[in-house]
């Protein structure tokens, strides 16, 4: 589809790949791991503990987009300097199932926090922009959550 030669270009793509894995990987640890694996339920449940919400939290990535994770994910499946028909496709479909996923993601959040509505208007899903109000994002506000839970 595309083969970009010129050194800059590809150096450019390079470091928009590279940038997407790191946030990929910082993302990961901004979020709690034994929600993000889906391990927090069972952990609790071989406990005796009975199925607890999490408090809603927008730590400092999740206030300049409220998806940070797949935004390292775009990065990382679109910049690159050679972009061939079958990666071409498993971006697609990728970023397809992704931006599906989001519409069922905040539904969910929307019910499990009410003030996910209020943050959903002042920060953008994926791409950043200024924030409207960020004097009204605290740390009660959130992101997915699974943000900085305790088990």
């Amino acid at each position: 589809m595309w083969d970009v030669q010129n050194p800059i270009g590809r150096t450019l793509l390079y470091a928009g790949f590279g940038f997407g894995w790191a946030l990929v990987l910082v993302t990961t640890f901004v979020i709690n791991h034994f929600d993000l694996f889906g391990m927090r339920q069972v952990w609790r449940y071989l406990q005796g503990k009975p199925h607890t919400g999490l408090r809603f939290v927008t730590p400092v990535l999740y206030r300049v987009v409220r998806h940070p994770l797949y935004v390292g994910w775009f990065c990382a499946f679109w910049f690159t300097p050679t972009m061939t028909v079958t990666h071409l496709f498993f971006a697609l479909m990728t970023s397809a199932y992704i931006l599906i996923a989001i519409q069922f993601e905040e539904r969910d959040l929307i019910k499990e926090h009410p003030e996910y509505a209020g943050y959903r208007k002042q920060v953008p899903m994926l791409i950043p922009s200024l924030p409207k109000q960020v004097s009204s994002l605290s740390t009660s506000a959130t992101a997915p959550a699974v943000k900085g839970a305790q088990l």
